[in-house]
């Protein structure tokens, strides 16, 4: 009896995490959007060992070539290889979105945990700065700074990190003020355990689906942050770029007809962000205890 005892609390959560994978496969839409996901990374992060070009010199030799030959997609107005460039943007974007996303929802984990769990003055300070900068618009905040200086890629993962952490630190918030009336963390309190292990052995592992979907929603509001920066001039410099910087390089040549500057660019942004859409919204229901038979 007592090693049944024992291994209850073990099992109980692996038997949940299994059943949440189980209807989470069951879920078309959120695999076909995990599948979306994987095969851009592979476009992005393998495609240029397979497809070599040269996205930092320009050939005037080369310009505007419609898709057919050496150039499966054609080229650009300074000669660079479009379906190069598409790999190479894409790799930038999803990296910004990726790291950004992520970088995002640490903060706002460990701003919501602390806020939830210390509830009083502090809880009521702490989340009226996440209400004021809720208020103000993450593209505006972008647009200042991007004003301001010129960011490489790194400081758009650091910018996007630090606009973008308010809606993970919500959720985990809520999520905190549930969990920490639980027997298992007032036993802990009870027994001389203090607020930090409290946090780091029950809080945020009983958070986890709640922050792996705020993650995957996060990575999706990163990379359309980065394609309405660049859009606007404002992201990676040349020859750097990205999807956005694609899109806005491409746009006066698309109306002369060369259709394959802006529609590769703008096909791969509405696809990856539906993808990435499309798991939490997968996880978010293979998560829910609501829906468990």
């Amino acid at each position: 009896m007592t090693a049944v005892l024992q291994t209850t609390p073990t099992a109980e959560p692996v038997a949940n995490y299994r059943l949440s994978l189980r209807r989470f496969t069951r879920n078309k839409l959120a695999v076909a959007g995990l599948a979306v996901v994987v095969l851009f990374l592979l476009f992005c992060f393998v495609g240029p060992l397979l497809y070599s070009t040269d996205q930092t010199h320009t050939d005037l030799t080369q310009v505007n070539l419609g898709p057919g030959g050496s150039h499966w997609l054609g080229t650009d107005a300074v000669g660079h290889d479009e379906l190069g460039r598409l790999m190479y943007g894409g790799k930038v974007s999803m990296l910004v979105g990726l790291a950004a996303g992520v970088l995002a929802t640490v903060i706002g984990t460990l701003w919501g945990a602390t806020a939830g769990y210390a509830g009083g003055w502090l809880d009521a300070v702490m989340m009226r700065i996440v209400d004021a900068g809720i208020a103000i618009p993450a593209l505006f905040i972008l647009l200042v700074v991007s004003a301001i200086t010129t960011p490489d890629t790194l400081g758009l993962i650091i910018v996007l990190g630090l606009v973008s952490w308010l809606v993970p630190s919500r959720l985990v918030r809520a999520e905190t003020l549930t969990l920490k009336s639980r027997d298992y963390v007032l036993t802990l309190r009870a027994t001389g355990g203090t607020h930090g292990r409290a946090i780091r052995r029950h809080i945020l592992p009983n958070s986890v689906s709640t922050i792996v979907v705020a993650a995957t929603f996060q990575v999706a509001d990163a990379i359309l942050l980065v394609a309405y920066v660049s859009y606007l001039g404002l992201g990676v410099q040349p020859p750097k770029t990205d999807w956005g910087g694609m899109l806005s390089a491409g746009l006066t040549a698309a109306y002369s007809g060369r259709w394959w500057l802006i529609v590769p660019p703008g096909l791969a942004i509405i696809l990856v962000v539906c993808a990435f859409n499309a798991i939490g919204d997968g996880l978010r229901d293979a998560f829910d205890v609501r829906g468990r038979g």
